[in-house]
């Protein structure tokens, strides 16, 4: 049973390190806006979520909470990805498991963003003058700013799994699988339900 060895600033260890630094990234502006600060929110996020902020609604306000949390979740899971195996068989399927479903979850919410930006910008999807605006922060930044997170947890597992000793890496990525079919059904379930 051979594992690859690999140093801190081995490039197999790079797409967890980018994984962390979007996740903790990503949770800066939901920790702001929990505070009460607001700079830039109005042109880049819709103005009803900016309303719920500026009246400091108390479920708003919880909810901006724990997606910070849920953020920095993710920040600290794209760690755990370049550790060595801490945790044993159990913590490669849990760490394949979490990578794959948030991988797939925020490619399907960056994706929706984009391409529901763009059928508006293309004028297939009409939305009130006053959201063209937001539309283009959705369609040009929020959007693929989700999409590349996706693409380094995604990246980060798969470098993570050539790590797992040979007779270990099929119920991992058997874990990944269920992670990701998990994320989808629930991402298409939300839509369908209207929610996101």
């Amino acid at each position: 049973m051979s594992l690859r060895r690999e140093t801190a600033g081995s490039p197999a260890r790079r797409p967890g390190y980018a994984a962390a630094v979007w996740g903790f990234a990503f949770a800066v502006p939901s920790f702001y806006w929990a505070l009460g600060g607001l700079a830039g929110a109005s042109t880049a996020v819709a103005p009803s979520l900016v309303e719920l902020a500026r009246e400091r609604n108390p479920g708003f306000i919880a909810v901006l909470w724990v997606t910070g949390a849920l953020k920095a979740a993710g920040g600290l899971l794209g760690l755990a990805l370049v550790r060595r195996r801490p945790w044993g068989r159990a913590g490669d399927r849990l760490l394949q498991l979490s990578a794959w479903g948030a991988a797939v979850l925020l490619v399907w919410h960056g994706a929706l963003f984009v391409g529901q930006g763009l059928l508006v910008q293309a004028g297939v999807v009409g939305v009130d003058p006053e959201l063209l605006p937001v539309s283009r922060w959705y369609t040009y930044l929020w959007g693929p700013w989700f999409v590349a997170g996706g693409i380094a947890f995604a990246l980060a597992a798969r470098s993570r799994l050539r790590t797992v000793p040979a007779d270990e890496r099929r119920p991992a990525r058997t874990a990944g699988v269920v992670g990701g079919l998990g994320a989808l059904l629930l991402s298409a379930g939300a839509l369908a339900a209207g929610i996101g």
